[in-house]
C-alpha cells in the first residue's frame, strides 16, 4: 500500500486519517482494487482535524446531530457496506471520536523511516476492530508494543520537527487540492470523497490507464 504505483501514468493517493470509521472500511476494500487495476494506491496521512479547522467542516456525528433519521441511515448504510465486502471484524470505536494526532504524527514517521504498512495494520485494528481509546498514551503505548515496536523511541521520533511539519504539509497540501474530509482519493487530479466513491475510483484508474 505504501510502494510506488505500478503504473507510471497513474497516480492514486489514499487521504486518511485513522479516526473515520470509513478510512478503515476503505483500507480494507483498497487490496481488491489495486488487485484489480494493477495500480497501487500511496497512502498520505493527514490530520482531520486540521483540515477541519481549514475549511470549517465538521464530523457527521456533530454536523447532522440534530437531524432525525440521518444518523440511522448512516449505520444502516455501513451495515450493507459491511455485508458486500465481508468485512465482519469492524466494530464502532466506543470512545469515538478519538484525538488522532499522536497517531497521524506515527503514520508519518513511520512512512519516512519504514514499517509504515505495519503500524497501518496495528492502528485501524486498534481503532476499528478492538475498540481502544487510542487517544489514551498508555493505551498507545501498549498498542504499539503488541505491534512490535519501541513505544518510548517511537514517542521520542513522532515529536521531532520533520514528522510534524510533513504532517501539517500533508493536510494543508490536501486542502489546497479540495480535500474537507477522510477518506479523500485522488486519482491523478481528480479527486473522490468518501468510501461510496469508490467504485468511481476505481472506473477512473482504469479509464487513464487506457
Amino acid at each position: 500500500m505504501s510502494g510506488p504505483n505500478n503504473e507510471a501514468t497513474v497516480k492514486a493517493q489514499f487521504c486518511f486519517d485513522f479516526g473515520s470509521p470509513n478510512a478503515y472500511l476503505s483500507h480494507k476494500v483498497l487490496p481488491a482494487i489495486e488487485a484489480r487495476t494493477g495500480v497501487t494506491f500511496e497512502y498520505v496521512p493527514l490530520l482531520l482535524g486540521g483540515l477541519f479547522r481549514l475549511t470549517g467542516n465538521r464530523s457527521p456525528a456533530e454536523a447532522f446531530a440534530g437531524i432525525k433519521n440521518k444518523q440511522e441511515y448512516g449505520r444502516l448504510e455501513i451495515k450493507r457496506f459491511l455485508t458486500r465486502h465481508g468485512l465482519h471484524a469492524f466494530r464502532p470505536n466506543p470512545h469515538f471520536p478519538v484525538n488522532t494526532l499522536q497517531l497521524m504524527r506515527g503514520a508519518v514517521a513511520t512512512r519516512i523511516d519504514g514499517h509504515f504498512e505495519r503500524y497501518v495494520e496495528a492502528i485501524f485494528k486498534a481503532m476499528w476492530e478492538d475498540g481502544k481509546k487510542m487517544d489514551d498514551p498508555a493505551i498507545f503505548a501498549a498498542t504499539l508494543t503488541e505491534a512490535g515496536f519501541d513505544a518510548e523511541a517511537f514517542m521520542h521520533r513522532i515529536g521531532e520537527a520533520d514528522v510534524k511539519q510533513t504532517l501539517i504539509d500533508n493536510t494543508q497540501h490536501a486542502f489546497d487540492r479540495g480535500a474537507f474530509g477522510s477518506p479523500t482519493f485522488f486519482v491523478n487530479d481528480e479527486i473522490y470523497f468518501g468510501k461510496d466513491t469508490l467504485p468511481y475510483v476505481e472506473e477512473e484508474i482504469l479509464r487513464v490507464k487506457g
